[in-house]
């Protein structure tokens, strides 16, 4: 259901049955960010504060909103919501601490302004790709809606975030799951200085709705009374009844995107009409014609807010600039994970990798019932290797669960689901496929256990490597893009039993895992493997064979390339198999390199940007005098993937292996 609105008609208020305390409790709500927002203008005029991004004018949104929801349910706000931590009673001097970048903040100096979340008032903040948090909250009442709890999140974004691709995405895995979100958009007229008639060519936004089967409302965002009855009923109704709700609140902008930004590109006649509209003066002059406020009823209520905004500015003020360490540092990018190892039983069977991972992921979903699994077509039918084939049957589908095609949002429910509780793995159906949720990956699960202290519970099963003829879309070797991202872990087995042993472990470790399984391997490697549940480490390299003559650093199908040549040569040299490549064995890379003096490191990457020039760097700076000859570095050709045979057996590295030894041999 929609309603029309005209943006600029005069604002009517309806007290309802709403009594005269609770209409001066949303007077003064609105009035606190307001008078907030002031001294912070002043404030940045005054160099002692960076950056601010105004929400003056749009203060009914974020205060209605939150005034509707409980305290326990989630928000995931914007950068012009100020009145949603306000109104969530967050500490003004840790508000202020945070501008500022002091340590009683929530990011520990390690991000600005808004963009930061905290779990002790549910509010989940923005990170600067807009997109992503409309998913993040579809996550969030995923989880409440497999813990049966009634609850309803909300997520906002301004009518300039409907133009990403994220907002599809996540309205419709909103849609199609009945996820209990209530999607916020502030349509304020303009994105950065593009507007509306430059972003989208439907006439509302909350049009969009009727596309993904959805309710959608127009609601006038400068009336705060309009805003809480109707967010307070649609909510309730949301509880009762779980589905994803759209409303477009029309508001608009008094000030620029941010400070520096001014308003030039905006229509002077624009901005004396909307300022008849302010949604604080406005209701001011309701409450007063009303006598339910009084002058100096009014002057107190600024008095208290202003003395309560003084104090705790002093607060943050004199805190002391923050301080920390290079251990400190290090310490936040990774949440604390302390490895349990669990013995592997006597009892074996002779699998391959393929059925290893299996078992490995049912046994897993057996042991954590808050576990959950996520992809494309890996319900009924098993996922494209047929991995999950059976598990509906033995776990149903609240746990594993069908995908639309849209990695980013599913990646970002993950983050959601994390952040409610669920532990979740991924299916990408080819690692290939990450590039459409590069950003998530990236920007949320690499960076919030650092930034604000919030773990990201996800594993994502990433299927990889050339050698079976699937072209240049289905075969990349793409775990380098992720090994120079902080936060990130990077799992990488090339036999069934470590396979089984590390996926355990990554779904028991609560930071992001990216799992890596070569798709040649999956049924050509097999090995006797224990039958129960059992955990490996991560960071603890493999000797596969040992030898004086030389070193061969790999992973992966480069393990098998390596262990043929030598084995065929009779060759006396150490074989390590990483494993993991995050974090990284370097103890046992440098032992070996010091005892042959002779390396070499292989892997089916591209030399150019790959992992093998890192490990080359590592090794030189570290047995430099231990070496007998240049570090050999082989890898895959300078190109794309070819799909012909031929022409793949061109790009892989193997045939280049055994002449890579003659030389180094030779040195």
């Amino acid at each position: 259901m929609r309603t029309r609105l005209d943006s600029l008609s005069k604002l009517v208020y309806s007290r309802e049955n709403y009594t005269n305390e609770q209409l001066i409790d949303l007077y003064k709500s609105m009035l606190k960010p307001r008078l907030i927002e002031e001294k912070m203008l002043i404030l940045l005029r005054q160099g002692k504060i960076s950056k601010w991004f105004s929400g003056i004018g749009q203060e009914a949104i974020s205060v209605g909103i939150t005034k509707a929801l409980n305290f326990d349910e989630y928000i995931l706000p914007m950068h012009r919501n100020l009145g949603v931590f306000t109104e969530r009673k967050i500490p003004l001097n840790r508000l202020f601490a945070q501008w500022q970048g002091k340590k009683s903040g929530f990011t520990k100096g390690r991000d600005r302004s808004f963009h930061f979340g905290t779990q002790d008032y549910k509010i989940i903040g923005m990170i600067s790709h807009l997109g992503p948090q409309l998913g993040v909250a579809n996550g969030i009442a995923l989880a409440d809606i497999l813990k049966q709890r009634n609850k309803v999140c909300a997520v906002f974004t301004g009518e300039g975030g409907t133009s990403e691709g994220d907002f599809h995405e996540a309205l419709n895995v909103a849609s199609v799951w009945d996820l209990p979100v209530l999607f916020c958009i502030e349509n304020n007229g303009y994105g950065l200085s593009t507007p509306s008639n430059e972003q989208f060519k439907c006439e509302n936004i909350a049009d969009k709705g009727i596309g993904y089967g959805m309710e959608s409302y127009i609601i006038d965002g400068n009336n705060i009374l309009e805003v809480f009855s109707k967010v307070t009923d649609i909510a309730e109704s949301m509880r009762k009844k779980p589905r994803p709700i759209l409303l477009e609140f029309k508001t608009f902008r008094m000030r620029g995107h941010e400070e520096a930004s001014g308003t030039k590109y905006v229509p002077s006649n624009l901005l004396e009409q909307w300022a008849m509209r302010d949604p604080i003066e406005n209701y001011q002059q309701f409450l007063k014609k009303n006598n339910i406020l009084h002058d100096e009823l009014e002057v107190s209520l600024k008095e208290e807010i202003l003395f309560d905004i003084n104090k705790n500015l002093k607060l943050a003020f004199d805190e002391e600039v923050i301080e920390s360490s290079v251990e400190n540092e290090l310490n936040d990018v990774y949440q604390n994970f302390e490895y349990h190892e669990i013995k592997p039983s006597i009892n074996t069977s002779n699998i391959r990798l393929i059925d290893a991972i299996s078992q490995g992921l049912k046994q897993s979903m057996e042991r954590y019932s808050n576990l959950i699994i996520m992809g494309q077509d890996i319900a009924e039918y098993g996922g494209v290797f047929k991995i999950t084939e059976g598990f509906v049957d033995q776990f149903g589908k609240d746990r594993v669960r069908n995908t639309p095609i849209c990695e980013s949002s599913v990646i970002e429910a993950a983050f959601g689901l994390s952040i409610n509780g669920i532990k979740s793995v991924v299916e990408l159906q080819f690692s290939d496929f990450v590039t459409s949720g590069f950003n998530p990956v990236i920007n949320l699960l690499a960076k919030s256990h650092y930034r604000w202290g919030q773990n990201s519970d996800i594993v994502l099963r990433m299927p990889c490597g050339a050698g079976v003829g699937a072209g240049p879309f289905h075969s990349q070797t793409n775990e380098a893009w992720f090994t120079k991202t902080p936060g990130l872990k990077i799992v990488y087995p090339a036999f069934p039993y470590d396979a089984k042993g590390l996926l355990a472990t990554a779904i028991e470790d609560s930071n992001p895992v990216l799992f890596f399984e070569h798709k040649a391997l999956y049924r050509s490697i097999y090995q006797e493997v224990p039958t129960d549940y059992y955990t490996l480490p991560f960071g603890k390299a493999s000797l596969i064979t040992q030898g004086n003559d030389f070193t061969i650093v790999t992973y992966g199908a480069g393990v098998h390339w390596a262990i043929e040549e030598v084995q065929k040569n009779e060759y006396s040299a150490d074989i390590i198999d990483l494993r993991t490549l995050q974090p990284l064995d370097l103890d046992t890379i440098i032992s070996s390199s010091k005892k042959t003096g002779k390396v070499l490191i292989l892997h089916e990457d591209t030399l150019f940007g790959g992992i093998a020039s890192d490990i080359s760097a590592l090794i030189y700076e570290n047995c430099f005098h231990f070496l007998d000859a240049p570090i050999k570095r082989v890898g895959s050709l300078e190109t794309p993937i070819p799909f012909a045979k031929n022409l793949e057996n061109i790009y892989l590295p193997k045939n280049k292996l055994n002449s890579a030894i003659k030389e180094l041999l030779n040195y």
